[in-house]
């Protein structure tokens, strides 16, 4: 088969962005719309692909450099170049300084980084259009005005399948071509040598004094070369984003992909349109999702969990039939966060990396726990925090209670074993240890290990002074 090799620009400087980050890196479903694209690279096989910088040059080719080092695991990757387009001279300017990276004998592949959803097997068709031979434009016909998209110019008077002849550009187009409805993605795939011979020709004799790159598709037509059209009806695959307000409308189109995706797996989202997965998320059956949930990362749900409202999960492994109730923000982190069957967390808790619940395990309201373990049946119901502790089966945490884990250097950890009951408004100073069946009396402040089966009170005497007053004001 011939080789394919790919460019992706992405030297913009987004004007209308107005943000200092390089606008391909702007964020669409949890990641840089630049990782979509160079997925989609990956993808088509490509055996070489090469990035077009500009702005933020620097933090482009970082991103790229990591996508690579994490993208590597999975599957083969692409030779990942950089070139630097400086200054920036329009997309034909873009594509001169990245072709002669590129051999004659392969494919050369052109996509963008601000257009993220196109799909690999609309790539392999276009790639197919072309046959190593011919020049393969991706194109989309709504019926309605094109915007500021370059127009799809045919052969007059021979139908809507005819040969393309040019891209008329908006800012140069005649009123007749304006009116023309089938526009260019900015996506084409050509034979390697052609187009570089193609993009030799380009000057900047235009409205923008620049050097466009759909103008090869003029000189390829002069050359008697073919050029070929693959109409495609989802916009949302070739949609560019150039403003906050087209990312957002990007955003919500791919969150309902999502939404359906998982409701024709079985899960029930209360609202589909209050729905947002910034990450992977698998689902067992009998999946209950209310609204405004966002789940970042890799996330799992094992059978019959139930999310509440307006909760944030992340990097969590969930057993079947857990509960996670309302406004509880979950977020493992690297160490992940793992909550056992049968447990019920929330609302209003937060589960911090290292958090592990067993089974029938409750969290309750304003709990925090961190890098914990909880055996079957514990429980910590209201108001309390758990960090660097090893908490037993069965255990009743009280009320406002802390273990005090950070001495101002480091973190030491709280044993708590099974079947201890700890009252409310105590603190356990770690290093520590609360043996077996012990209870712990509310208010106390315990410094040294308790023994098993014992109460132990840790607190001053309480003593009234009958007739005491307050302090008045002076006059």
């Amino acid at each position: 088969m011939t080789p394919i090799d790919i460019i992706i620009l992405a030297a913009g400087l987004g004007t209308r962005m107005k943000s200092s980050l390089p606008k391909a890196l702007h964020r669409l479903a949890g990641r840089p719309m630049l990782g979509y694209v160079l997925d989609a690279a990956a993808a088509a096989g490509a055996r070489r692909c090469v990035l077009v910088t500009g702005h933020g040059a620097a933090e482009v080719e970082a991103y790229a450099q990591d996508w690579a080092r994490a993208d590597g695991q999975n599957h083969a990757q692409p030779e990942l170049l950089a070139v630097r387009q400086q200054p920036q001279l329009g997309t034909g300017h873009a594509a001169q300084q990245a072709a002669p990276l590129l051999p004659d004998d392969g494919i050369m592949l052109i996509l963008n980084g601000d257009v993220p959803l196109v799909q690999p097997e609309t790539l392999a068709r276009l790639i197919a259009l072309c046959e190593g031979a011919h020049l393969a434009l991706l194109t989309v016909d709504t019926g309605q005005d094109a915007g500021a998209y370059g127009r799809i110019v045919r052969a007059a008077a021979a139908g809507a399948d005819a040969p393309v002849r040019a891209i008329a550009e908006a800012r140069d187009a005649a009123p007749a071509e304006l009116a023309i409805t089938e526009w260019y993605s900015g996506i084409m795939a050509a034979p390697t040598r052609l187009l570089k011979k193609y993009l030799a020709l380009l000057t900047n004799n235009n409205a923008q004094r620049e050097f466009y790159l759909t103008d090869v598709v003029r000189h390829a037509a002069l050359d008697s070369a073919q050029v070929r059209a693959l109409r495609i009806a989802d916009v949302a695959q070739v949609a560019g984003v150039n403003s906050p307000a087209q990312l957002a409308e990007l955003e919500r189109q791919v969150q309902r992909r999502h939404a359906l995706r998982l409701m024709e797996d079985g899960v029930r989202l209360a609202d589909p349109a209050r729905f947002d997965l910034r990450g992977d998320l698998r689902c067992g059956q009998d999946v209950e999702i209310d609204i405004g949930c966002v789940f970042e990362g890799n996330v799992s749900l094992a059978d019959g969990v139930r999310v509440g409202a307006h909760c944030v999960i992340a990097h969590a492994r969930i057993e079947a039939g857990a509960v996670i109730h309302p406004f509880t923000h979950i977020d493992g982190g690297e160490q992940g966060v793992a909550v056992g069957p049968g447990a019920r967390v929330g609302p209003y808790a937060r589960l911090r990396p290292g958090a592990q619940l067993g089974a029938d395990v409750h969290i309750g309201n304003f709990v925090e726990v961190k890098n914990s373990t909880l055996a079957p049946g514990a429980k910590a119901n209201h108001l309390a925090y758990l960090g660097d502790a090893e908490v037993g089966a069965r255990v009743n945490y009280g009320a406002g209670s802390i273990t005090a884990n950070y001495d101002g250097a480091n973190k030491h950890r709280t044993v708590i074993e099974a079947d201890v009951h700890v009252g409310s408004n105590c603190v356990l100073v770690a290093p520590l240890t609360v043996g077996a069946g012990g209870t712990v009396a509310a208010g106390s402040t315990l410094t040294q290990s308790a023994p098993p089966g014992a109460l132990t009170v840790a607190r001053a005497r309480q003593k009234s002074y009958p007739g005491w007053r307050r302090p008045s004001k002076q006059d």
